[in-house]
């Protein structure tokens, strides 16, 4: 019966996270309270820079206070750092064994002072892998399962994989750095000229448009090693394609860069996918790590894949770390970790909230009988509604709480959504479809709640839902289910009845540049900058002053 809070800090996307009696209870990254993207000012490795916001508001939803907590989970540990890393190469080992001492010394101290009341010796070192694999294995709903974890580096490693049995993880391998699968999709990402380390969903996008005519070389450089993990040999990207600067356009050899290590990525996780199902023969896979973001490679794993079930963590990315470092340790404290029902565990308001916001800002708003009905039916007129229910999702998807949403029947409804959002053209948008009709839509993975999977458009809908189905007619589906999200149901539900679509657009309410919205002003500040018809907030809607107009014109 343990209070554990988890704390992701090192890297980037810093978050808190808290587990109590083994259920989680509240997961939140610190872009949505700070307003910076990803987390951090921008100074690489900002170690010290810690989710005081996140972390404070998990213990006050929750009603805990710093000391009492059972312990704190750090998703790093110091001590697994290598002797001298490559950055500090002129650092005498000595001095970087004293670095390291120093983090392990003063990082629970760091704790404290944003956390004040909580006692030092409370806080635990978890390794950053080994909280990524935790992330999925006692958070997915398999008693045992494979896990699989690949991303850019932790301490020493890029790569773990293992056998988890009744909540207990055996490491069966893991890949030491320089070789790192993540890294090279950095690099290639830096290479199109995209932000490394936050924009690799982009060339994701950019693959698409493009031919794998540079995969022979990187099957050369690029390759799993038949026992568990893999190399990546130096790439000189510039000679495959020039790099892309500010200002320049991308061109077909850039698509088909992109396109080569998209598809030599999915090759090699199919082999490494392979020899942990030999290894371990079970049923279910469960992924974490930044590349189990990778929608288009996660399908093929479960299409092509030994696995029966393929379960990705919503919170993939370093982010989800502090959520399993909180799971970790409070299984080792004797709590059984219950599985991750939802990614609303972000931020909730009541209506009273965000009646009283609403009444601060002076915005003119109605409280309809049916907020879901008259959503519904601006859709269906082509209007784009800025969604703001419930409590805010844990991950980088907006999965029905924080959304943008659209009409699926006309294309120009791509542009005009990348337009609000400011967005490069080729960004595709993503289809919401009812769990029960999803199959006369789309082939793949059902259910897929957190739009982690990407699906095939069937023909005969392709034409129907045009803004959704991106150029390889593929689209990034999220299943929903009434039992789960019934408000969103309904507003799908309605729109089908009048349009026979069972789909509606839905994209992340932000613009370029900015985290996703989060707290009501937030929702009311974006609204007031983007070109969007209505904001449906809670049980209340706000409309356009042109748009009121024309309610009363046609009332």
């Amino acid at each position: 019966m343990a209070k554990v809070l988890g704390i992701n800090a090192v890297f980037h996307d810093p978050a808190a996270a808290l587990v109590v009696d083994g259920e989680i209870v509240a997961a939140a990254e610190e872009e949505r309270f700070s307003r910076r993207k990803h987390g951090k000012r921008p100074l690489p490795f900002s170690t010290w820079e810690l989710p005081e916001l996140s972390a404070r508001w998990c213990l006050q939803h929750a009603g805990i206070a710093a000391e009492d907590l059972d312990a704190v989970a750090y998703s790093y540990d110091p001590t697994l750092a290598p002797a001298v890393p490559a950055h500090a190469a002129d650092l005498h080992e000595d001095g970087w064994e004293g670095l390291r001492t120093l983090f392990a010394q003063r990082a629970p101290l760091f704790l404290r002072t944003a956390l004040p009341g909580l006692d030092p010796a409370a806080v635990e070192f978890v390794p950053h892998h080994v909280a990524h694999a935790a992330s999925a294995h006692l958070a997915a709903p398999f008693a045992d399962s494979a896990v699989l974890v690949l991303d850019g580096r932790g301490e020493r490693a890029s790569h773990l994989a293992g056998h988890s049995r009744q909540g207990r993880l055996e490491v069966l391998c893991a890949q030491d750095l320089p070789h790192s699968l993540g890294l090279m999709y950095e690099e290639v990402t830096e290479h199109l000229g995209f932000l490394r380390s936050s924009d690799e969903y982009k060339v994701m996008a950019l693959a698409s448009y493009g031919r794998p005519s540079f995969l022979p070389e990187l099957r050369q450089l690029v390759a799993a090693t038949g026992d568990g993990g893999f190399r990546v040999d130096h790439v000189d990207w510039a000679g495959f394609t020039k790099p892309v600067q500010a200002g320049d356009e991308w061109t077909a050899e850039h698509a088909d860069l992109a396109a080569s290590v998209q598809a030599r990525l999915e090759e090699v996780l199919l082999d490494l996918a392979r020899w942990l199902h030999q290894e371990t023969n079970e049923k279910a896979l469960t992924m974490a790590g930044g590349v189990a973001l990778n929608c288009v490679a996660n399908a093929r794993l479960a299409a092509e894949g030994p696995f029966e079930h393929v379960w990705a963590q919503p919170a993939a990315g370093d982010a989800g770390t502090a959520l399993g470092a909180a799971l970790h340790v409070a299984a080792r404290l004797g709590d059984r970790p219950q599985p991750m029902v939802s990614a609303a565990l972000g931020r909730g308001f009541s209506d009273d909230d965000i009646e009283a916001w609403l009444a601060t800002a002076r915005v003119a708003h109605e409280r309809p009988p049916d907020i879901a009905e008259v959503v519904a039916q601006v859709l269906a007129d082509d209007g784009i509604v800025a969604w703001f229910q419930g409590r805010s999702e844990y991950g980088p998807r907006a999965l029905g709480h924080r959304s943008l949403l659209a009409h699926p029947g006309h294309a120009r409804n791509l542009e005009r959504l990348n337009d609000v959002k400011g967005r490069e053209p080729f960004r595709p948008v993503a289809p919401m479809v009812l769990a029960d009709r999803a199959h006369e839509v789309f082939e793949g993975v059902v259910p897929s709640p957190y739009m982690l999977f990407t699906h095939r458009v069937r023909p005969e809908w392709a034409e129907r839902i045009p803004a959704v189905v991106h150029v390889d007619g593929s689209a990034r589906v999220q299943t929903v289910d009434r039992a789960e999200e019934h408000l969103v149901a309904d507003v799908i539900e309605r729109f089908a009845r009048r349009t026979g679509l069972p789909v509606v657009v839905n994209t992340s309410l932000n613009t370029a540049g900015r985290p996703m919205v989060d707290d009501p002003r937030d929702a009311l500040e974006c609204f007031g900058s983007a070109p969007v018809d209505v904001l449906a907030i809670g049980p209340f809607l706000v409309r356009r002053p042109r748009e009121m107009a024309r309610e009363a014109e046609l009332g």
